[in-house]
């Protein structure tokens, strides 16, 4: 939900999640100079965001970014496709076509009426490389004519078409049972031409979300105020107060100034006490997320598939999960998660097995002592943190080989991997932006995936994935995908860590809140009842 992208991590994946989702500011209220009233606002905790453009963005819609926009369509809490700047559609019988027909009361904050044009010109703006955006090719590949616009070869996405102001056909280079889907990924929400020409642009949004952006101070408050023209349900809060400054959120909790907050480890382990007051207001779920370790397979020593089995074949995952998880996570034995459809329980490929790693490595060509020194590119900021460490360890100790660790900035992280910058092992996760298999293994794994960070290509596997893309019957493309996943397992591409598992503690006079296994925007459906 992403489709939030993350630095990978058991415990660091699985409280990266949540932060989005925790609390209001504690004594004299943060907001107050800025004329928000507690009682009617939402206070909720972040990191500063990078970037508020729905096109250059690496996560989901769950913060400001996706409250300020929207799109054609979105995903609801039980993550099904609803309409939003799209009033309805219809499917040709070939389910290469879809129409869309926009609500004719569909506003930008400034007034201005949401048309087709602007949709046309929003997802050209995305695809045209000039952009930067680092999504458009994952979300937006599918209409015809967007792999000639994307490269230069052409003027405009050609599958786009102009019915009328409020009307738009789209062309499809094949059916695509999830492009709906898709869709809900902000790299599709529609931006205003004239107010993203402008410097800053981003300081002063014009979106068609239900909030509009009041106050944005770097690293202390960003304030949504509720946008009471939105087309759709007008919030109930008058503002949503993210905090971006440091703090202790579960002290705030407990003190009784803080709306939600996320917890795991021993603080989870408390809440989970019956005989705890934080139990009470304790809402527990499972993420569709994986948390691994990528191998750069573009050069030696991981271009080698026997490599990859041996270090897959040395990590214990049910200890990293036992003691840096506490548990708070489950043992993924693939890359899909459960709940995804095409999930099966089997067997682990690899469990942990140092002397069957020590087996393949000598079969790759590697004797005792002759392995280079390799790279690990980690999230953080002056030390390694604990999973790397143990990671790191596991490989050292059970293979007999060197590691040096590469820090980057967290800040930065994403935008260091997209460029290349992996090194040898690279730390990443993967949370769902539909619930579609296809948002798994083919993102992930195909060869022409923008987001395979690690360069993995193997040709059955980029066919048998083309082929499942088109297949029209529900249960043949399910066990098309089952048995990808079982092949990518052989060609081990990356490290299957952990899957992820989300626990909030939420205050009773917050309703309407839902946790979800995919992020999705909620925050205009939340009502307060202090």
């Amino acid at each position: 939900m992403q489709r939030l992208k993350l630095p990978a991590g058991l415990l660091l994946l699985a409280l990266l999640l949540l932060a989005c989702n925790t609390f209001t500011g504690g004594g004299e209220d943060p907001a107050g100079r800025y004329g928000v009233t507690r009682a009617e606002a939402l206070y909720l905790v972040s990191g500063q965001p990078q970037t508020l453009d729905p096109a250059r963005t690496y996560g989901g819609p769950t913060g400001p970014l996706g409250h300020l926009f929207s799109g054609l369509v979105t995903l609801d809490p039980s993550l099904q496709v609803q309409p939003d700047l799209a009033a309805g559609w219809q499917v040709s019988p070939d389910g290469l076509t879809y129409t869309f027909y926009l609500r004719r009361n569909a506003l930008f904050h400034d007034g201005r009426p949401v048309t087709a044009q602007d949709v046309v010109f929003s997802w050209e703006r995305a695809a045209d490389p000039a952009t930067g955006s680092p999504t458009a090719a994952t979300y937006l590949n599918d209409i015809a004519g967007f792999a000639e616009f994307n490269t230069g070869r052409a003027g405009h996405i050609s599958g786009l078409r102009l019915i009328d102001d409020y009307t738009l056909a789209v062309q499809l280079v094949a059916p695509r049972v999830y492009f709906l889907a898709k869709l809900t990924y902000p790299v599709a929400f529609v931006v205003d031409q004239a107010n993203v020409s402008r410097p800053g642009w981003e300081r002063t949004p014009n979106g068609t979300g239900p909030f509009k952006l009041q106050v944005w101070e770097d690293d202390d408050i960003l304030i949504l105020a509720r946008n009471e023209r939105f087309y759709g349900t007008v919030p109930a809060v008058s503002h949503v107060v993210f905090l971006l400054g440091p703090g202790l959120p579960l002290t705030l909790y407990e003190n009784g100034d803080i709306d939600l907050v996320g917890v795991g480890g021993s603080t989870l382990a408390r809440a989970q006490d019956p005989n705890d007051p934080l139990s009470a207001d304790l809402v527990t779920g499972s993420d569709l997320c994986t948390g691994y370790i990528g191998f750069n397979s573009r050069i030696p020593p991981f271009d080698n598939p026997l490599v990859r089995q041996a270090f897959s074949y040395a990590v214990d995952r049910e200890r990293l999960v036992t003691t840096l998880a506490q548990g708070n996570a489950l043992v993924a034995n693939g890359p899909l998660p459960p709940g995804m459809p095409g999930y099966t329980t089997r067997p682990a490929r690899y469990p942990y097995d140092p002397e069957m790693a020590r087996a393949l490595l000598a079969q790759a060509g590697y004797a005792p002592g002759e392995f280079p020194t390799i790279t690990y590119a980690t999230a953080g900021y002056g030390a390694v943190g604990p999973e790397a460490t143990a990671l790191i360890t596991f490989w050292q100790e059970n293979l007999g080989i060197r590691i040096e660790p590469l820090l980057i900035d967290p800040y930065l992280f994403n935008d260091e991997l997209f460029a290349g910058n992996v090194g040898n092992l690279f730390e990443s996760g993967w949370c769902a932006d539909y619930a579609d298999p296809q948002n798994f293994l083919d993102v992930l794994f195909h060869s022409e995936s923008a987001q395979n960070l690690g360069g993995f290509s193997d040709p059955a596997i980029d066919a048998a994935l083309a082929q499942a893309r088109g297949e029209p019957d529900v249960a043949t493309r399910i066990a098309r995908y089952s048995q990808i996943e079982q092949q990518l397992l052989e060609a081990a591409p990356a490290v299957f860590l952990s899957h992820s598992l989300s626990a909030v503690l939420v205050k009773p006079y917050v309703q309407g809140f839902v946790l979800s296994p995919i992020g999705v925007p909620q925050w205009h459906l939340v009502r307060l009842a202090r």
